[in-house]
């Protein structure tokens, strides 16, 4: 990997020298425009709208429109003397509890390495946030554009995650829930029991990415024909599932039955985990049931075999006394 940004994170009085690297990439297939009728790859040219010439990318400044129409052009050098374009510190603002970030805020990762020969100070802020449990807020600048950010620690390594500000966070009221019938029990007890069915620890390497797959697959097999095409593909049977589901129990009910047979190995899978862990749940919780039950009775029974006894053990007591 290649270091795109180096500077420092300010944690107090305490600096600790960093270099800043990309911590995601993207795996999805690219393509070129090409022509439909030949081929051809499809180029770009910048021309001037006034001129009617070919702009070098060089050449090409930003302007800004004000509502009223005003224009305002600037240059590279105009936004590098922006006081913030010029920092390259990450300033620790305060230290919050994790869960009160909303993951929507979360907008792109980055990893931080040390950059000193000696990374004390890198260690002890990060030992730190793993003992607190709380993320650390900072400000962030990259491409003269300053971000709000979470610092926090991943593996042992520092990360930053950029933050939207809250007016980045769009608003929504919709409609179409105006009104609706609140769930009745049964539905959510139905539904809360296929959550539980369906319960798993997150593995993310358990998950694929099946579009890149398929499409991988698709152009494979265009190579492999010699002709550079897609061969036809078979159309896809449509779905029997109705749009819009009236009877949500009914709906939960086939659900939870079509969980009990994957859960069940139908498909020479292993069975789930959680499958696993809900009977044995289920056979604690009956267990301790009988036992609970086993116990009641034979104290309810004892007690129905033994008053005489109890009485005839406490009065000599009472006449001791």
């Amino acid at each position: 990997m290649r270091s795109i940004w180096k500077g420092s994170i300010a944690f107090g009085l305490v600096n600790v020298p960093v270099k800043v690297y990309t911590a995601t990439e993207d795996h999805d297939i690219r393509f070129h425009q090409v022509h439909a009728k030949d081929g051809g790859r499809i180029k770009y040219d910048r021309v001037c709208s006034v001129c009617g010439q070919s702009v070098q990318y060089t050449e090409i400044d930003k302007a800004y429109e004000s509502p009223d129409g005003d224009k305002v052009v600037l240059s590279d050098e105009d936004f590098a003397k922006l006081p913030v374009a010029e920092k390259h510190e990450i300033p620790v603002l305060q230290f919050v509890p994790s869960e009160q970030i909303d993951p929507i805020l979360f907008e792109k990762s980055y990893y931080l390495e040390p950059d000193s020969s000696t990374p004390k100070a890198y260690v002890l802020l990060a030992r730190t946030l793993e003992q607190i449990e709380r993320t650390a807020l900072v400000y962030f600048t990259l491409r003269q554009k300053t971000r709000l950010a979470a610092l926090r620690v991943r593996e042992g390594i520092l990360v930053v995650q950029t933050l939207l500000w809250p007016d980045e966070v769009r608003s929504v009221e919709f409609e179409s829930l105006d009104g609706v019938a609140e769930p009745r029990p049964q539905e959510i007890k139905m539904a809360e029991t296929l959550v539980e069915a369906m319960s798993d620890d997150f593995d993310p390497e358990q998950f694929t990415d099946e579009y890149q797959i398929e499409l991988k697959r698709l152009l494979d097999e265009a190579i492999a024909s010699g002709t550079g095409k897609v061969p036809e593909q078979p159309e896809l049977a449509p779905s029997g599932m109705d749009a819009e589901v009236v009877d949500l129990v009914a709906a939960l009910q086939r659900s939870l039955e079509a969980s009990g047979r994957r859960t069940a190995g139908g498909d020479g899978a292993e069975p789930k985990k959680t499958a696993k862990k809900a009977a044995a749940k289920s056979a604690e919780k009956s267990g301790a049931a009988k036992s609970t039950a086993a116990k009641s009775g034979a104290s309810k029974s004892a007690a129905k075999k033994t008053p005489a006894k109890k009485a005839a053990k406490k009065a000599p007591a009472r006449k001791g006394a």
